[in-house]
């Protein structure tokens, strides 16, 4: 893996000389691997395998502020990945056109998150499964008062979820389910008893973005990752509160009528995010963009 973005005279330098810009795995405007120390990034002209460290390092959270009133402000990023032509799965879901490099980003940004935020139709789709406590991330879990893995909450109007799935039975962390007051209150108890905790975040049947975050906010979940799925996302964007958006461009083409990363209906102004961090491996581009 090397780093494409930001740009130093040290990237410049390398590509000059062939080195192929890889400038380090370190937070986004530092220019990690200038000491030249054997093994880090930008220390020699081949790619190779970042660590988990130094991907962790690349894609931390910004530092915990406060709003006036004391209030922790969320910060909510989405991970997707999409293909040449703008789809964001093949045969209804994305691994197809993922890769080893985008799995261990995947792993990363969990092992980051406080809470992973996911539409029902992906959890039913994709098959998911409780996030998975990895060694390599306990001792910073520990430290920023995390547990030891995310916990994972899934955007339902209808809460028709298999409840006997293990993200129900034997999550590290208890799965929330966010939906709304008007949500069948049979469903509802179903969900509690098989030991999700159900959280309202909309007046109506369905949830309310901004309040979903600020819901899971006040339940002390600040580093907000959602993996999707595409109405999932696109509900963000409409909202306005997607704050940062971690985008794999794979360098395949799959025609046929895939979904985009996000649906749903149009902003009234196309929002602007800014890129702040570019890696690349075997052709596939790992983009950060954050709102402007």
């Amino acid at each position: 893996m090397r780093r494409l973005f930001p740009v130093t005279d040290q990237t410049a330098t390398r590509a000059s000389d062939g080195g192929g810009g890889d400038v380090g795995a370190g937070g986004v405007g530092e220019t990690p691997g200038a000491s030249g120390a054997p093994g880090a990034p930008g220390a020699g002209p081949n790619d190779r395998e970042w660590s988990l460290a130094e991907l962790a390092a690349a894609y931390a959270y910004p530092e915990s502020v406060t709003d006036p009133g004391g209030a922790p402000v969320p910060w909510l990023r989405a991970n997707m990945v999409s293909t040449l032509d703008g789809a964001a799965q093949h045969d209804g879901k994305s691994q197809p056109i993922s890769t080893a490099a985008d799995m261990r980003i995947f792993g990363t940004l969990r092992g980051l998150a406080d809470v992973v935020v996911v539409g029902a139709e992906t959890v039913r789709q994709e098959g998911y499964r409780p996030a998975r406590a990895r060694a390599e991330f306990a001792e910073a879990r520990e430290a920023a008062g995390q547990p030891p893995a995310p916990a994972i909450a899934i955007v339902s109007a209808s809460l028709d979820l298999d409840f006997s799935l293990p993200l129900f039975t034997s999550p590290l962390t208890p799965t929330l389910i966010l939906t709304g007051a008007a949500a069948a209150p049979d469903r509802v108890a179903t969900a509690e008893k098989a030991g999700a905790r159900v959280v309202v975040a909309g007046d109506g049947v369905g949830v309310e973005p901004a309040r979903a975050v600020r819901a899971l906010a006040d339940l002390g979940f600040t580093r907000l990752l959602t993996e999707g799925g595409p109405r999932l996302l696109g509900q963000l964007v409409a909202a306005g509160v997607l704050d940062e958006l971690c985008l794999t461009v794979s360098p395949m083409l799959t025609a046929g009528d895939a979904q985009r990363i996000a649906g749903g209906p149009s902003v009234a102004v196309p929002q602007r995010f800014a890129l702040v961090s570019l890696l690349e491996e075997e052709g596939f581009l790992f983009g950060r963009y954050q709102r402007t």
